[in-house]
């Protein structure tokens, strides 16, 4: 443990220089609505930002929230959805405990609703084509793996990414953390940037109830009477980190985020005896589309052989490419579906007029491919990926000359952002190894554990989504909780 984010006792605390009932650690989006829904019932809430302004990873993203249950959007685009269809979906896709999950969904059309009350902007058009994210204007799009197999077949498919509305300078991330900032500054949430915190204060009970700043070059203890909530952000940029509990992915994959998701929250969580949750999951992704019509092609590993449908979510491709032998992989495309990846950066191999030359050039067994082809083709002419199930939208025979994209690991430019973090409840509480909550400290956005542990239960806007929404509930839940210790006496 670095020594550096303490914790610091009540009792060698001179002095409170400030005091709020809810202090925010973390200005991206689920700190801004931490800090919005505290306040909006009452709460005196004080948000902290280590940076000069606030947004985060949050706003460097494409402005995806992945929601459902029947929002507005879904409605005006024709789909039919409802809590009990997209817990079904996201409960036979992952591995989350239900209570959060069950909460997640049943909140999505009134999360979505506040959103929009908030300034985030969602168009009501649906992108039909299959994409990583719109950059034509739709505000739905289908983000996960809701019209792959087998969940097709278990729940009725429907869109669920909701992706702000970019303007002509800006992505959906930005132009969504410019509402909720906007919404913070009109609000009552008072905010000091540039403010770092370094360590957690506990009472002489175990209860956290204040933080230790370093603003203007001067440590300052700012008291929490009801709650700290931690929004600090992920720890894909801390090096350390990363090579210790994600050691392959972080050799081969670049981290998304800014420096500062250096995994501060989740050390300032740990100093004090809160637990993490799946600190080895990780979202790893290159993706191979758009254009979409390279799905119609094939994905072999280096035995020559397919592992997945070619039309799940380009996050879940990438955990299976991560389980094949050296996380080694190829796209195989003859001319009617050949085009250049536009999201990836998939090296080109070369172009055959045989899969003789193709296996010789890719060093695949001889007859490998040739096989894996020829029983493709079959399927292809039967109507069904008898092995995989593909849908059929995208099966069409694959016929000399054939190229190849490298989409292996060590290749094609991925990236990664790890999915674990501290473990909290339906209500952002962190929580210690029995499972109970640390009072007064609340984890949420992505120094919590994601609900999805790996790239394959993934979808697009699964940390915006769940983290701006468990950051309104623990905004909520910290307001509402009794006052403990003391009074303040600094406001």
């Amino acid at each position: 443990m670095n020594e550096k984010y303490g914790p610091v006792a009540e009792a060698d605390v001179a002095q409170w220089h400030r005091s709020a009932d809810v202090v925010v650690v973390g200005l991206g989006a689920a700190g801004a609505c931490a800090a919005l829904e505290a306040a909006n019932v009452g709460a005196d809430v004080l948000a902290l930002e280590r940076a000069s302004g606030g947004g985060g990873a949050s706003a460097l993203s494409e402005g995806i929230f992945y929601l459902g249950g029947g929002t507005a959007v879904q409605q005006a685009c024709g789909f039919h959805d409802d809590p009990d269809s997209m817990f079904r979906f996201l409960r036979a896709s992952m591995s989350t405990d239900d209570e959060k999950l069950r909460a997640f969904c049943d909140g999505g059309v009134e999360h979505h609703g506040w959103l929009e009350s908030h300034g985030v902007p969602f168009e009501r058009r649906a992108l039909k084509s299959k994409a990583v994210a719109s950059h034509t204007g739709e505000g739905l799009l289908t983000t996960g793996n809701e019209y792959a197999y087998p969940f097709r077949d278990l729940v009725p498919p429907v869109p669920r990414g909701h992706q702000t509305t970019a303007s002509e300078d800006d992505h959906g991330g930005a132009v969504a953390m410019r509402a909720l900032l906007t919404a913070v500054e009109r609000s009552s949430v008072r905010v000091a940037y540039d403010a770092r915190v370094d360590a957690l204060v506990i009472d002489s009970h175990g209860r956290v109830c204040g933080v230790q700043v370093r603003i203007d070059g001067q440590d300052q203890y700012v008291q929490a009477i009801r709650g700290v909530i931690i929004a600090t952000g992920s720890f894909n940029c801390n090096e350390s980190m990363t090579t210790h509990y994600l050691p392959l992915v972080s050799k081969v994959a670049t981290p998304l985020g800014t420096p500062a998701n250096d995994g501060a929250g989740i050390q300032l969580g740990l100093s004090v005896g809160a637990t993490t949750e799946n600190m080895s999951g990780a979202l790893v992704t290159s993706s191979i589309y758009p254009p979409d019509q390279l799905i119609k092609g094939i994905v072999v590993n280096r035995e020559g052989q397919r592992f997945t449908a070619e039309d799940v979510y380009h996050g879940r491709l990438g955990n299976c490419i991560e389980q094949q032998p050296d996380q080694v992989a190829y796209l195989i495309l003859d001319e009617k579906t050949f085009a250049y990846p536009t999201s990836g950066r998939h090296p080109l191999v070369g172009v055959w007029e045989t899969i003789v030359e193709a296996e010789e050039v890719l060093g695949l067994p001889r007859g490998a491919l040739e096989e894996t082809l020829n029983e493709y083709n079959s399927d292809v002419e039967f109507g069904e990926d008898r092995q995989f199930h593909k849908h059929q939208d995208w099966l069409q025979p694959l016929v000399p000359p054939f190229a190849a994209f490298d989409i292996s690991f060590r290749n094609s430019g991925y990236n990664f952002i790890g999915l674990g973090g501290l473990r909290s409840n339906e209500y952002g509480q962190a929580l210690v190894d029995s499972g109970e909550p640390l009072p007064g400290l609340y984890a949420v956005g992505a120094c919590a554990a994601h609900l999805s542990a790996n790239g394959a239960e993934y979808g697009s806007g699964l940390s915006l989504g769940p983290g701006s929404f468990f950051g309104r509930r623990a905004g909520r839940h910290a307001a509402e909780s009794r006052q403990a210790g003391s009074d303040a006496t600094v406001r």
